[in-house]
Order: structure tokens, then sequence, then C-alpha cells
């Protein structure tokens, strides 16, 4: 929990001065709550009981005139607690985007999207809102001073007692909250791999309804989720029980306190004004004493949280290549498949499983080990993502102008995307031009642009070596082959691999290697392996 608590005071020290306005405005807050009961005292036994008009007036007045500072305090107090919340989520999310620009495609490795998921959303709130305890922090313990010097004048055992039972009620909840953060602890960890598994099964539905595996994983799910509801019942119990202790032990204390002065009052210790006044002090320290209830609560949560982010802040991603690169088109090659890909050209990988077909664009793509460019392995070599891409047949499709989607990080003029768009026959998809604008993850393009937007984006970048993973597999048979004669004359002198089924595609290859059992078993061209490859014909029935 050590680099949990440093990064919340880190947070806090990012906006110290922010803080410290917070502090400011939180102590005079209540301090401020402190002098009601003090200015209705002496309204009470200078004004009504002696019958002073004008007294009773002037500490009416500055009772109201208390009111209205306390109101304009505790609303700057509130802005100020909000302004801190928003930048500490904001700087939260910040932290967690770069890390993940820094992960890469090591990430998916790394942390299920479902875990990823929780922490930049439950998590970066949890921990925002645990900095609220900065503002009212300080104002709740020179509060209490102030409520104990106050009672010095009325009663030194009444002082006496607030001083010493203010911090015993404090610590009375501590065991509670150490229990609580132990288990909320293991709650969240449970939560994030439920979150996963939620997330896998939502985005392989269709391969789970045609394998006739929805069932099972809703069984799966089904049990795990009572496991999590149960760990959420330990949760809610000693949530419950801290929320109780917050209201009613400020709450036994108030009576308690109320008891004895009383008791003073009815000897004749302390007048009727200072018995309405301590009643005031204390009813008054109920929200300080549930502040530094409420507040270990809200800690306990931000430590949990902030211990998610630090572990996801603490993931490395993998050394940067150093190794030059091929100084002139080389081959690669994968030897757990037996891949050889002649470097300027344009190879066919076919399997009857896609997964081995992906398994191999992976390992050419250096983001899995084995697999080598002229003799250097792939992952080793320097600046390896910008030379060899591997474009997914669902890779994200970000929001933003089709000029944007295609360009992303690069620089390119209109005649280079109006190439790029026709290369992949997608120039129905710039309606409105290039500006025309892409929803997050391409909702408003059907299936076959989003597909055909990816290549188009695959193509503008120009990699050395493409590696292309079912590129048309939702286009109709004429896209489909306007696509396959445009991708060979957009990559004519460059190596690329395509990873498909479709025989319009590997018409246009030079040469199609068929995979069985994850290794390459046939080689030639696709009218060679058609007359000769019973396996191949099957695979592509």
């Amino acid at each position: 929990m050590k680099a949990a608590f440093r990064y919340l005071c880190w947070l806090a020290w990012s906006q110290k001065g922010r803080v410290a306005l917070g502090a400011t405005l939180g102590s005079l807050w209540m301090v401020g709550l402190t002098l009601p009961p003090y200015l209705l005292s002496r309204a009470i036994d200078d004004g009504l009981a002696t019958g002073d008009a004008s007294a009773l007036t002037a500490w009416t007045g500055a009772l109201l005139a208390t009111g209205v500072a306390t109101a304009w305090l505790a609303g700057m107090r509130h802005r100020t607690m909000t302004k801190i919340r928003m930048d500490a989520n904001f700087r939260t999310v910040g932290r967690l985007v770069e890390q993940v620009n820094r992960l890469g495609a090591s990430l998916t490795g790394r942390l299920s999207a479902g875990e990823v998921v929780t922490i930049g959303i439950g998590d970066v709130i949890t921990i925002a809102a645990s900095l609220t305890v900065t503002g009212p922090g300080v104002g709740a313990v020179l509060s209490c001073v102030v409520v104990a010097l106050l009672l010095l004048q009325v009663s030194v055992p009444l002082a006496v007692v607030v001083l010493v039972g203010v911090p015993v009620l404090v610590v009375a909840v501590g065991p509670l909250l150490r229990g609580h953060l132990r288990v909320q602890g293991d709650y969240r960890d449970s939560q994030g791999g439920l979150t996963g598994r939620l997330v896998d099964v939502i985005e392989g539905l269709r391969v789970l309804n045609a394998f006739g595996g929805k069932q099972a994983y809703a069984e799966r799910f089904r049990h795990e989720s009572a496991g999590l509801r149960e760990q959420g019942y330990r949760v809610a119990a000693l949530t419950s029980w801290i929320s109780a202790l917050g209201t009613g032990l400020p709450a036994l204390f108030l009576a308690a306190v109320t008891w004895l002065a009383a008791r003073l009052a009815a000897e004749g210790t302390i007048t009727v004004g200072e018995l309405v006044a301590v009643y005031g002090y204390i009813a008054m320290l109920i929200v300080p004493l549930s502040f530094f209830i409420e507040g270990g609560y809200q800690i306990s949560h931000g430590l949990v949280a902030a211990r998610q982010v630090t572990r996801f802040l603490a993931l490395e991603p993998p050394a940067p290549g150093t190794a030059p690169a091929p100084g002139e088109p080389a081959f690669l090659h994968d030897p757990l498949s037996g891949l050889e890909v002649a470097p300027g050209r344009l190879t066919g990988l076919v399997s009857a499983r896609p997964e081995e077909s992906a398994a191999v664009l992976e390992r050419l793509g250096g983001f899995e080990p084995a697999a080598t460019w002229d003799g250097t392995p792939v992952g080793e070599i320097a600046g390896v993502r910008a030379r060899v891409l591997v474009a997914d047949h669902d890779a994200a499709i970000f929001t933003g102008t089709l000029r944007e989607v295609l360009s992303g990080r690069g620089e390119h003029d209109d005649e280079s995307l109006c190439a790029a768009l026709h290369a992949a026959a997608a120039q129905d998809v710039a309606h409105h031009g290039l500006d025309s604008v892409i929803e997050a993850g391409g909702r408003n393009l059907s299936g076959g642009q989003r597909q055909r937007v990816r290549l188009a984006r695959a193509l503008l970048s120009g990699p050395d070596v493409l590696l292309a993973a079912e590129p048309t597999s939702a286009l109709d048979a004429t896209t489909e082959a306007l696509v396959a004669e445009r991708l060979r004359t957009a990559r004519d002198g460059r190596t690329t691999v395509v990873a498909t089924t479709s025989r319009l595609l590997l018409a246009q290859a030079d040469t199609v290697c068929l995979l069985r059992d994850g290794r390459v078993v046939e080689t030639g061209t696709h009218d060679d392996l058609l007359g000769s490859s019973p396996v191949y014909r099957a695979v592509l029935a």
C-alpha cells in the first residue's frame, strides 16, 4: 500500500495551492460552525435573561452575519473540492493513457480488457473522491480544538471529556477500517477479473454461438458473479457498520455530554445560556466526528483503487529493439511454422483454422518471439513498428474525420489519402469528402466499409512489410475482386503476406502457403494447389 499512498500524496501535492485553499476554506467553515452556539448563549444570557433589547439585537445580528459567512465558506469550499476532484481525475486518466501508449501491443498480454476498463472508470473516480478529505480534514481537527477551548471557559470537566472522547471515538473505528481495506481489496481484484470475463463473452459472442459454448460461459459467469456477490455482501456489511458508527457514535457522545452539562446546569455550576452553548458545541462536533469516520472510509477506498492504478503504471513495456533493419529487401522466416516469405512478393497464407494464420502473423510482426528478418529476430529490430505492420481485421477505428482516421499520427496530403482509399475500394466512405465524420468504432459504417477503411489505413502507412489478416472477409465478390487487384498494384515490389481463404485474393498472390496443424505443408501458386491439393480445395470450399 506504500505505492498507493505515495500516489495519493502525489495527486495532492501536484495541486498543492488548490489543496491549501480547500483546507483553509474547510477550516474556516468548520471553525465557523462553532460560533453560533457561543453567540446564541450570549444572546440568551446578555439579552433575554437581563431583558436588554439592544444586546439581544446585537448578538442576533452577529448570529445572522455568521450564518451568511458560513454559508459562503461552505459554497466556496465545495467549489474548490470539486476542482480538486476533477484535477485528480484528469491527471490520473492522463497517466493511464500515457501508460497504455507506452505499453502498446504488449498490453493485451499483460492485463485483460475488463481490468483496464475497471481501472479507467471505477478506480479513477474512487481516487478522485478520496482527495476530498484534504479540504475539511484540517478543519475537523481545528474545530475540535476550538470547541475544547470554548468549553474550558464553561467547564473544565466538559473540556476534558471532549479532548479525551473525540480521539477515543475515532480510534474505535480503526479495526473496522483496516478490515474494510482488506476485504475491499479482495473484492476489487475479483471485480476486475469478472469484468474481463464479461468483456470476453461480449466480444466472442458470435464465436460462442457458433460452437455452442454460450451456455457454458454463461454458467461460468453466473458462478463467478455469485462469488463476487458474496464478497460484496462482506464489503457491504463492514460499510454499513462504519456508516452506522459514523452516525451513532457522535449521537451517543452528544447525549452523554449533554447529560453531563444538564447536571452541571441543575447544580448551578453553569448558566442556562452556557447549557445551550454546550449543546450547540457538541451538536456541531457531530460534523467533524462524522467526517473523521467517513474520511477514513474514503481513504481506504482510495488506497484500494490507487493500488490497482500503481500496479498498472508499474508495468514495463518490452525493451525496444536495437538491431539494425535489413538494408535491402530480405527474407522473413518463421521457424515454428516453416514459413519463408520472399522479399518484394505477395504471399498468401491459408489455414482451415484462422487462429493458426493469426499466430504466424503475430510472430512475423515481432509480437511473439521466433520469427527472423534476414536472420535477426523481428522483435529486436530498431523501429520495427514503422517497418512491419500487422493489419488485424478487427483493428480499432477511432472517432474523427476520415482524414484523421486514415492518417493516424502521420501527415498525408489529399492525393495520398485518396490513393489509399482507391486501393482499398473505399471511395464510398468519403461521401462528404475526407472530412466525413467517423464515429467511435466505425459505428456509422457497414462491416465492409470498416474493413476497407482499416485496409486503406494500413496501405497509407506504407510499411516495408505488410501482414494482413482476412482483409476482405466482409466484402461482396465484386468489391473483393477490386480490392484483390488493387492491393497487388499498391504493394508491388514490397513484401506482403495475406492470411485469407479468399480465392480472389489468393489468385493474385505470387506464392500460397497452406498451413496444417501450425506447419506449412504445401507451397505453390493458387492454380497449382487447386489442381494438386485436395486439402487446399477443401479449405477453400
